[in-house]
């Protein structure tokens, strides 16, 4: 990503449109998460066939009521696990929903219309359905060998 160089300036409309992934500032990459949480789920990997399944069980750090993590700055330090995402893993990262901001714009496609970019208002990911809020529960006190238990259907995102 690119840092923009002296004061901060403001961002430039639809930059999600005009730049690769690669080419955003820190402020842009940033600002394309939608706030989901959907990313931040543990997910499960069926062996024989690769495909991934989506638990309910968020990871401890995650907020529940915001769908933001809580250790944001300090989150692969205090969970080896948690993926970083950059404009070159994109593509490997099985996991990530086809409603990923980042995913979207690396494949060429529009953020969605509740995508706080572009309805101005963060909260319409959660009004659309199509985040973790009031669907996940906390990890913590979920056992690993467990996980099966809590498998959402993708036809649940949208309710």
């Amino acid at each position: 990503m690119v840092e923009p160089k002296g004061s901060p300036s403001l961002p430039t409309p639809n930059f999600w449109e005009k730049k690769r992934l690669d080419q955003m500032t820190t402020w842009e990459w940033e600002s394309l998460c939608d706030g989901c949480g959907r990313c931040c789920l543990y997910v499960l990997q069926d062996t024989n066939t690769d495909r991934i399944f989506h638990t309910r069980v968020a990871c401890q750090f995650m907020d529940m009521a915001t769908c933001r993590c809580l250790v944001y700055a300090r989150r692969h330090e205090l969970q080896p696990h948690c993926t970083i995402l950059t404009p070159g893993n994109l593509e490997e990262l099985a996991c990530l929903p086809s409603t990923c901001a980042y995913k979207r714009v690396a494949q060429g496609q529009n953020l969605e219309w509740w995508h706080p970019l572009i309805s101005g208002i963060p909260a319409t990911v959660h009004l659309a359905g199509a985040s973790i809020w009031n669907k996940a529960i906390f990890g913590q006190s979920i056992a690993t060998d467990q996980l099966a238990n809590y498998i959402i259907r993708d036809d649940e995102w949208n309710r």
